[in-house]
């Protein structure tokens, strides 16, 4: 969506941002953009399923590293 502000014949500049600034509030253009700002795009089914996987082997391997006395409740002994 594109916004296009001509400055008029004997306008100021201060008067052009402010006409500026005003038709971007109007057209919501910037409620749109910091709506999308912190929004996350979704994992694919593949990413998703990797992710799962990895996370199944971590807890394997913790829960082996705590049966051979390793790992004592949250600390690696070495």
């Amino acid at each position: 969506m594109a916004l296009r502000i001509n400055r008029k014949e004997r306008e100021t500049s201060q008067n052009v941002i402010r006409r500026f600034t005003k038709a971007i509030r109007q057209s919501g253009i910037l409620l749109e953009a910091r709506k999308r700002q912190f929004q996350r795009k979704r994992k694919s089914r593949l990413a998703r399923k990797l992710a799962a996987l990895r996370k199944e082997k971590i807890k394997k391997e913790y829960a082996r590293m705590k049966k051979l006395g390793k790992i004592e409740s949250g600390k690696i002994r070495r």
